[in-house]
């Protein structure tokens, strides 16, 4: 078995290469396996194939628009090998934002299958040719490369591997660059964090599109010679059957995953898995403690980006809701006058009572592994500013050093003249024993500035109580008074990136126009926002002239 060190992993190309002659295990797909000599003979097969299709006068850049398949993986083991791009291609983007990101991408070929080809009808997609993995044509234009020898130039650490998408829950989605050697250094860092050993079987039901995917499981399986056990798409219902099936040890997530395979009913029989270990990032301390309690699993939960341009990481004993601590040259500063933020001050329930001085961006202030946004040198400039990497996130640190996430840039909220971001509500609003998932977000107050208006998503079956919400909500030590919801959305399901990342953007601008039944606050908790309270509403911005505030 070949584990590569760290002197022979420059780049992603010396990571597949490594795994030619290797007959373990590499992919499962279904009831379909492949060892590492078929797989690596299969991406040998399609880099051949790509040479005949790509204009050598344009950059070599393959769009990827599919699920976890095992196509995806065989696409990124070409590109790796032939020193070509794979751009991942989100799927639940739709027409004209689709045909943005493959064209901004400057994708000279798409490959697609038949359940996503018709996302691409009628599109000016700039490409030169489209292919369809589930077509006859594609089966014959891979069987005339069958058995190509692997590709012989040497791929240099610098050449370009990965355009990635950001998730755009707050804005369109800038193409993250990431380079071979960028990888390759990912790779082994995560082979270090979780452990991974070539005996080991990853999970993989995170889409491949993303940077969570390739960076925390594919890659890093890859190069350690693990297998890697791919599902279609996430199904929390399904995913320990999944474990069981595949005999999974180690697993990734981002998002919210956790908290809906929690929401599934239990059984007694839960712990009696193969999982040692998962890793993965925005998971709170409640979801963390109570998936590694039922499942037997020991969890790692970090903080970081697909730009890599800043981390932080957990370490033994944090106070509740930190994200973790950071190298010295991590900082909290004021976007505004570029001065690092006075430390965070909580009284003795926990409840922050500096959030408008403490609160402000986290910031890399030297060096960074940030390798640009693609095409994009407005994005790289508001990224990249006197010297530092500026990650777009709003946090708080303690006197002891620990960081606290408290939302993104677009999360901040003045209400009644106090500044504060919505992470630390939703962190709160967790707590409640009904809530699956919680969101906070801002929305405008007929006078001035902001009120606080959340989603709720509640466990199956589940009525919304308001007077036991509004009990809840008075008992809460660490909730900030100006913090109190004053709206409260009750969802079937919040809507969500394909990386179960919640987009607020859409509850921001839904506000109070939506079928969900809302509750507004009253002095004794909380009552229907029916047609009379949002008549009086409307009238309440006329009247001081905050009526553009509402307007559609």
């Amino acid at each position: 078995m070949v584990v590569l060190s760290d002197s022979m992993a420059d780049s992603m190309a010396d990571i597949v290469r490594a795994r030619a002659d290797d007959d373990a295990v590499a992919l499962r797909c279904g009831d379909e396996t492949w060892t590492y000599r078929e797989w690596v003979q299969c991406a040998a097969d399609r880099a051949a194939l790509s040479a005949t299709m790509l204009d050598p006068t344009r950059p070599p850049h393959i769009g990827v628009l599919l699920d976890n398949v095992a196509e995806f993986t065989m696409w990124l083991g070409a590109a790796a090998l032939s020193g070509a791009t794979v751009v991942g291609i989100n799927p639940t983007r739709r027409g004209d934002q689709l045909a943005h990101d493959i064209r901004h991408a400057d994708c000279q070929l798409v490959i697609t299958d038949s359940g996503s080809r018709h996302l691409l009808d009628g599109l000016d997609l700039g490409v030169s040719r489209l292919l369809d993995i589930d077509s006859p044509e594609y089966g014959a234009s891979v069987a005339r490369h069958l058995g190509s020898p692997l590709p012989v130039a040497t791929i240099s650490p610098t050449v370009q591997f990965l355009l990635l998408f950001t998730s755009g829950t707050s804005g369109t989605p800038k193409a993250v660059i990431c380079t071979q050697g960028r990888l390759a250094k990912v790779c082994q860092a995560m082979i270090g964090v979780v452990g991974l050993e070539a005996t080991d079987v990853t999970y993989i039901s995170m889409p491949l599109f993303h940077s969570n995917a390739l960076f925390t499981g594919w890659a890093p399986s890859v190069a350690v010679g693990a297998t890697v056990a791919l599902r279609r798409k996430f199904s929390a219902t399904e995913f320990l059957a999944d474990v069981r099936r595949f005999g999974a040890t180690y697993f990734n997530y981002v998002g919210k995953p956790l908290a809906y395979v929690l929401a599934t009913p239990t059984r007694p029989d839960d712990h009696d898995n193969s999982l040692m270990r998962g890793f993965g990032n925005e998971a709170n301390d409640a979801d963390l403690e109570a998936f590694a309690e039922r499942f037997s699993c020991r969890l790692i939960d970090g903080y970081g980006q697909t730009e890599t341009g800043a981390s932080i990481v957990r370490v033994a004993d944090m106070p509740p809701g930190a994200l973790g601590v950071a190298a010295p040259t991590v900082k909290i500063l004021d976007p505004l006058t570029g001065d690092e933020c006075p430390r965070a001050h909580f009284d003795e329930h926990g409840r922050l009572l500096n959030a408008d001085a403490a609160t402000g961006e986290i910031v890399n202030t030297e060096s960074t592994t940030f390798e640009g946004y693609w095409n994009n040198p407005e994005a790289n400039a508001e990224r990249l500013r006197s010297g530092a990497y500026w990650t777009g996130d709003l946090g708080y640190r303690d006197e002891a050093g620990f960081f606290y996430f408290a939302g993104r840039n677009a999360d901040w909220l003045r209400v009644d003249g106090e500044n504060f971001a919505a992470t630390p509500i939703e962190r709160v609003l967790a707590r409640y024993p009904e809530v699956v998932l919680a969101v906070a977000y801002g929305v405008p107050d007929p006078i001035a500035g902001d009120r606080v208006m959340v989603a709720l998503q509640l466990v199956d079956d589940a009525a919304f109580d308001p007077v036991a919400f509004g009990d809840f909500i008075a008992t809460q030590p660490d909730l900030g008074t100006k913090w109190v919801p004053t709206f409260v959305r009750i969802v079937d399901a919040l809507p969500m990136t394909q990386t179960n990342k919640v987009i607020k953007r859409e509850l921001v601008a839904q506000r109070w126009d939506t079928h969900d039944p809302i509750w507004i606050a009253t002095a004794g908790g909380y009552r229907e926002f029916g047609h009379d309270e949002r008549t009086a509403l409307v009238e309440s911005f006329r009247r001081h002239g905050r009526e553009g505030l509402i307007s559609r």
